[in-house]
Formats: C-alpha cells, structure tokens, sequence
C-alpha cells in the first residue's frame, strides 16, 4: 500500500485532488475563543461526515481542514493565508472574532473563495465573498431589554465590553437601542480582549447602582471571567450577556445561573433535526462531546449550506457559488436557514435565562426576526 501510494505521480494526485471538496476552518483553538471553539469544531465535522456518508459533494469526498488563527487578527493572516494559497481549500466556513474575520477578509477577496461567517456579530461586515447564517443586533438585543424595561421595571443600565469590534459593535447598537426606548445608559466601561480582572469595572458597576447590566465581551474566556467575578462581588441585578453561548455557560458553572441570554440556538428546542443533531454528535464523539451551543450548531448550518450551493450551482466555481448562495435553504435544528437578506438570513430568536444546572430555560420566542439593513449594495 505504502508502495502504492509513493509511486502514484503528480498528476495522479492532482486527479485526486479533483475528487475533494476542501473545506477551511480558521478559528480560535488557542485565545478568547479557546472555550468554545472545539464544539464549532465538533458540529463542522459531523456535517462532513453526514455528508460523506451520503456521497459527499457533487460526488466529492468532503475535508475539514481546521487551522488555530489565535482568536485575533494576526492569528487569522496566517491561518487565511495558510487555508487558502497553501491548502487551497474551496470555502471558509466558520465562527470567529470580529477582530480575527475583519483581518481575515481582505485574503479572502485576494484569494477569491466563499466565506459562511457562522458566528453571531455586531453586523454590517460586507463582502462579495462573505455570507453570514448567524445573527446580528438587530436580532438579538431587542428581546434582552424589552424583557428587562417590561419586566424588571429597569430604567438605567450598565454596559460592559470587550474592548473591540464586537464588544463596541453590539453595545453601540445596544445604547440606541435602550436610549430610543426610554431608557438611560449610566456607565459603559470596556477592557481588552484577553483581559481577566474585572476588579475596576465591577467597582464602577456598583457606585453607579442600575437597574440592570449588560455585556458583550468575547465568547469565551471573557464571560467566564466577569460572570465568575460578579458572583463573587455580591452585585445583584439583573445580567443579560450578548456574548455567552450555552457551552460556555455550562463551563461557568452555577455562577452563570440567572443569566439571560438571547439566542437562535438552544440545546432544549423541540424538533426533529435538533434531536437527529444532538445524538449525531453523542454517536459520533461520546464522552469527548462539547456543549452544542448558538456558535457551533450554525457551522453544521453552514457546511450544509455550502453543500447546497454547490449542487444548485453544479460547480465549486466561486462565481456560480456566490451567485447561488442566497438562493439555498437548509432545515437544521434552528429550522429553515436562508441567507437572502443581504447576505444574512431571519432567524427565530429565543429570550432565555440559564438555570442551575448550565441549561438555558426559554421565556419567549421571536418567529423569522429580520436583520434589518446590513449590507444594501449586496442583493
């Protein structure tokens, strides 16, 4: 066999390379996105294996190929770079930082390939090449503060962010938001991505005394830390994070409970395709299995999305994929996906608070939730 393989030539192996649909992950194994970034992982791989077991792409063997971009933007040069002009893969399709996808995108354009952006974001990232299946802040921070003004009676809030695109993104969108409700922002205070001591904010957070909070921090590490941080000062009011995602909140542990949280995924939803996704991954990865959360089951989404785009275009041309892109639709454990919106895709939104035990309970739900205006000169 080995004999086999060593004499094939050149042009066998281009032959071969014929036959594979390269698909690259660029993500954040290492950094902020460190705690979440294995379950992305995870759902990719097992929409690549569902797929290959029903004969791939066009006929084609599909490959994951996943490559560490830091969770920041030099990490995503090298690994855009590496995935695109080394590895030459077809499409990138997965969810990372702001910092790490606003980086990554001129090597996109340069290298010409599609780009399914799986992570929810601040919005209003346009590109040719990039379609993006998870949600942005006009999806998601209506139901956090309506919920806090209508329920909780909240009337002053308290921002708090990663110091970067997402984190000034959302909370940018969020302080219009609560402003143009009748609402009054009393303290936005931001720290750097990697940053682990909340000591100074938290100390402004209690002076300022509101009504309820509100972060954005990195996924990952970052929610981990200021939840973790709260808990331990004593501050009660009430929490709703823009940035967590149910992994990691089951990492955080019983100080993540009484957390609300908005999301277009939840493990808890009741329908077929989220319960052929959950044993899918249980069968596949056992005891090694992550959490499914809001940042890992769009990349399933997505890997299936692309396979339909191909097909419907009967090429992996780049030109006849993006054409056919906002064409396709994917039912998935979120139900029917469809990016036709400007590159972006309605999605049903759940308000929900997490409970002891790390699960998220739903308290309302938002049916086919608009993007609103992201990216007008993309049809």
């Amino acid at each position: 066999m080995v004999g086999a393989v060593l004499g094939l030539t050149l042009g066998s192996f281009a032959a071969l390379a014929q036959n594979v649909v390269k698909i690259g992950v660029p993500i954040g194994l290492s950094g902020a996105n460190s705690v979440v970034a294995p379950s992305v992982v995870q759902a990719g791989q097992l929409a690549v294996a569902e797929i290959n077991a029903h004969g791939g792409i066009l006929g084609k063997h599909v490959e994951l190929d996943v490559a560490d971009d830091g969770s920041g933007a030099d990490g995503a040069v090298k690994a855009f770079n590496s995935l695109i002009f080394q590895q030459n893969v077809n499409a990138l399709i997965t969810m990372e930082t702001s910092a790490a996808r606003n980086a990554g995108l001129p090597v996109v354009a340069r290298g010409k390939v599609p780009f399914i952006y799986t992570s929810s974001y601040e919005g209003r990232s346009c590109s040719p090449y990039l379609f993006v299946d998870a949600w942005v802040p006009e999806q998601q921070v209506p139901p956090v503060i309506d919920y806090f003004q209508k329920e909780k009676a909240a009337k002053t809030f308290f921002l708090v962010g990663s110091d970067y695109a997402f984190g000034r993104g959302m909370l940018g969108f969020t302080r219009k938001y609560i402003e143009a409700h009748g609402g009054k922002v009393i303290g936005e205070e931001y720290l750097p991505m990697d940053a682990s001591d909340w000591t100074p904010v938290l100390s402004k957070l209690r002076t300022a005394n509101p009504d309820a909070l509100v972060s954005s921090t990195a996924g990952g590490a970052p929610n981990v830390t200021l939840t973790k941080q709260l808990r331990a000062s004593g501050i009660q009011v009430p929490f709703g994070n823009l940035g967590v995602d149910e992994g990691t909140a089951k990492a955080i542990g019983a100080d993540a409970a009484g957390v609300y949280v908005s999301q277009s995924y939840l493990t808890s939803l009741d329908n077929p395709q989220n319960k052929a996704f959950i044993a899918g991954l249980q069968k596949m990865f056992g005891s090694e299995m992550k959490t499914p959360n809001d940042l890992s089951e769009p990349e399933y989404d997505g890997v299936y999305l692309y396979k339909a785009a191909v097909e419907k275009a009967g090429s992996l041309d780049t030109d006849k994929v993006l054409k056919a892109l906002p064409t396709v639709s994917f039912t998935g454990a979120r139900g029917p996906i469809q990016m036709n919106k400007q590159h972006h895709a309605p999605l049903t939104m759940y308000l929900g608070q997490v409970q002891q035990d790390g699960s998220v309970k739903v308290i309302q739900s938002f049916k086919n939730v608009d993007p609103g205006d992201q990216c007008p000169k993309l049809k």
